[in-house]
C-alpha cells in the first residue's frame, strides 16, 4: 500500500489502494493535447470513437470489448470510452463510499486500457456519472468528488497509462445535481499528474486548467473538442428520451435500432465534425445496455429490427477515412 499525499487540493490524505497488483505498466502509447489538436506519442489523431459506458459492468463484458478492438480498428476507430462510476441502468460502482477505486472494477479497466494500448488506442476514463445511476454516492461531497478524481488519476499514473484521457464528471450531471466544482475536480488531477490529459463535459467553456473540451462542454479557441457523446439528432422523442426508454423498464428499448433519417443525420453530424477538425465519439443504446440485452461490444447489423446495430456507421466511417493505423510507439 502507498500513501498519497494530495497537495494543496484537500486536508486530508487520501489513501491510494494500488488496485490489480504488479510493477507500474509501462505505456506504448501517450496521448497528449498542444493547441486545437490531440496527439498520440506525437502524431496528430483525430478522435474517432465508440461510447463503451458499461464496460466494466462484468468480466464477460470487459473481455468482449477487448476482444473487438481489432474488429474495430479495422473500421477506423481509434478510441473507446469506459467509465467508473455508472452510467444509465448499469450501475456501475467503480468507486468505493470513500472515493478510493474498487479493485474489480479497477482491474477490468486496466485490462481494456492495456490492450487498447497494445494496439494503438486511445481510452477515454469516465470518472462520475450522477443522474438516475445507482452508482452515485449520494453522501459525497466536494472533497469526496475531488478525492475520486485524484485516485483515478493516480492510478493511472502507477501503472504508467498514458494512452488515456480523463472526463471528470459526465455531462456536468454531479455539477448540477450537488453543486460540485468541476475546476476543483480538474485541479485536484492535474496535482497529482500534471500530464495526465482532462477534460470537462458541462454545459459551457472548459476551466482554463482543463485541457479540452467534450460532448457538453462549449468549444473554444485554442482547445481541441470531441464530440463524446454523438447520437442522432432527429430522433422521435430525442436519442436518450421517449425513443429509447420507457417508464417501468430498467433498460433501453429500440436498442441499436435506426431509421433512414436518423441514420443520415448521424452519418451527416460526423462529417462535419471531423471536416472541422472536432473528434467524434458514437454512442448507442446498442453499446451500452445492460443484460439480458447487452451491453454489446461488437458491430451488429444495419439497425434494422431483424439485424440491430451499428455496423452501418462503422462501415460508413471505413468507406470515408480508411481503417485505423496507429502510429510509432512512444519511444520515451
Amino acid at each position: 500500500m502507498r500513501r498519497f499525499r494530495w497537495y494543496r487540493c484537500h486536508p486530508i490524505v487520501v489513501l491510494l489502494l494500488l488496485v490489480g497488483g504488479g510493477p507500474a505498466l509501462a505505456g506504448n502509447y501517450v496521448f497528449s493535447v498542444r493547441g486545437e489538436k490531440t496527439y498520440l506519442s506525437g502524431t496528430p489523431l483525430l478522435v474517432k470513437g465508440l461510447r463503451c459506458s458499461n464496460a466494466l459492468i462484468s468480466d464477460a463484458a470487459a473481455q468482449e470489448l477487448i476482444d473487438n478492438l481489432d474488429t474495430f480498428a479495422s473500421y477506423g476507430i481509434n478510441t473507446v470510452s469506459v467509465f467508473f462510476m455508472g452510467s444509465r441502468f448499469g450501475d456501475v460502482k467503480g468507486y468505493r463510499a470513500d472515493a478510493s477505486l474498487d479493485p474489480v472494477y479497477a482491474k477490468r479497466m486496466g485490462r481494456i486500457i492495456e490492450a487498447a494500448d497494445k494496439r494503438g488506442m486511445i481510452v477515454l476514463v469516465g470518472c462520475l456519472y450522477w443522474s438516475t445511476s445507482k452508482a452515485k454516492h449520494e453522501s459525497w461531497t466536494q472533497a469526496e468528488a475531488n478525492a475520486a478524481i485524484a485516485n483515478t488519476v493516480a492510478w493511472l499514473k502507477e501503472h504508467d497509462y498514458r494512452n488515456v484521457f480523463v472526463d471528470v464528471d459526465n455531462e456536468g450531471m454531479a455539477k448540477r445535481a450537488k453543486g460540485f466544482d468541476t475546476r476543483q475536480m480538474v485541479l485536484a488531477g492535474k496535482a497529482v499528474d500534471p500530464a495526465c490529459v482532462i477534460a470537462t463535459n458541462f454545459h459551457g467553456p472548459p476551466p482554463a486548467e482543463a485541457d479540452l473540451g467534450i460532448h457538453f462542454a462549449k468549444p473554444v479557441a485554442g482547445k481541441p473538442y470531441i464530440q463524446s457523446e454523438a447520437t442522432p439528432g432527429n430522433a422521435p422523442g430525442g436519442y436518450w428520451g421517449k425513443y429509447s426508454k420507457r417508464d417501468g423498464t430498467y433498460n433501453y428499448i429500440n436498442i441499436g435500432l435506426y431509421n433512414d433519417a436518423m441514420k443520415a443525420n448521424q452519418i451527416a453530424e460526423t462529417r462535419a465534425h471531423l471536416d472541422k477538425g472536432q473528434g467524434y465519439m458514437l454512442a448507442s443504446t446498442w453499446l451500452q445496455c445492460v443484460p439480458s440485452y447487452g451491453p454489446n461490444h461488437r458491430p451488429g447489423g444495419d439497425g434494422t429490427e431483424d439485424d440491430p446495430g451499428i455496423r452501418w456507421w462503422l462501415e460508413f466511417l471505413r468507406a470515408e477515412y480508411g481503417p485505423y493505423t496507429p502510429p510509432a510507439k512512444d519511444t520515451k
